[in-house]
C-alpha cells in the first residue's frame, strides 16, 4: 500500500474541508520556498510556491489512500483548480528543483508519493509576483468581508511560514499570527 503525503503552507492546514486525510498536520515537512504572491478571487493574498522567496518549513499531512490519481483529485477539488496547478512526486522520480530534499524527506518517513498545490503568482489578472509594496497596499484598501477574510488568511498561516512579506505584513498592518 502506498503512503501519500499532501503538503501544505497555507489554508489546507487549518481548512481541509472534504479532502480525505487521515493524519493531523506533521510540522516537519521539507523546506519550501513560499510567499504571499497570489491574488485570489476574494481578494485575498495566499501563499504560492516561487523561487524568489526565502525556505520556511512545510506542514503535511497523510492522504487517505493510496492511489496518487484519486489524491491528485481530491485535492484539486479542495482547492477548485485545474489538475495541472496540482504536481505530485514519487520515488521512482526525479527531485523537483524547488524541493531539492524531496527524496531524503520523505524516505525518512516512508513516504511514497507527495502531492501538493502549485498555483502561480498572480496580481491584478496578471500571472506576475507582487511586489510587498503591492501585497501591503492592496491589503490596506481592502474594506467589511474582504479585509476580513484576508486579515484571517494571514492571521492563521501557521507561525514557522515565517516569509519576508509576512513579516512585512505584520509590522504595517498589524496582523500576527492566532489560531482563530
Amino acid at each position: 500500500m502506498a503512503t501519500i503525503a499532501c503538503l501544505g503552507w497555507g489554508s489546507l492546514i487549518w481548512d481541509p474541508r472534504e479532502r480525505p486525510i487521515r493524519s493531523n498536520c506533521f510540522e516537519d515537512g521539507p523546506l519550501l520556498r513560499v510567499e504571499y504572491l497570489r491574488q485570489s478571487k476574494d481578494n485575498r493574498i495566499t501563499l504560492v510556491l516561487h523561487e524568489s522567496a526565502l525556505p520556511v518549513r512545510s506542514l503535511w499531512t497523510l492522504m487517505d489512500s493510496d492511489n496518487l490519481q484519486r489524491s491528485k483529485e481530491s485535492l484539486r477539488k479542495r482547492e477548485g483548480c485545474k489538475i495541472n496547478h496540482i504536481a505530485s512526486w514519487s520515488r521512482s522520480e526525479n527531485c523537483p528543483s524547488n524541493i531539492a530534499e524531496i527524496s531524503e524527506w520523505a524516505a525518512g518517513r516512508g513516504i511514497d508519493s507527495v502531492i501538493r498545490t502549485g498555483l502561480p503568482p498572480k496580481f491584478l489578472e496578471n500571472e506576475t509576483a507582487p511586489s510587498v509594496e503591492d501585497v501591503i497596499s492592496h491589503l490596506k484598501a481592502l474594506n467589511g468581508s474582504a479585509r476580513d477574510n484576508a486579515e484571517r488568511y494571514i492571521r492563521r498561516t501557521p507561525a514557522q511560514i515565517d516569509t519576508a512579506y509576512r513579516r512585512r505584513i505584520e509590522a504595517e498592518l498589524g496582523w500576527v499570527h492566532r489560531n482563530v
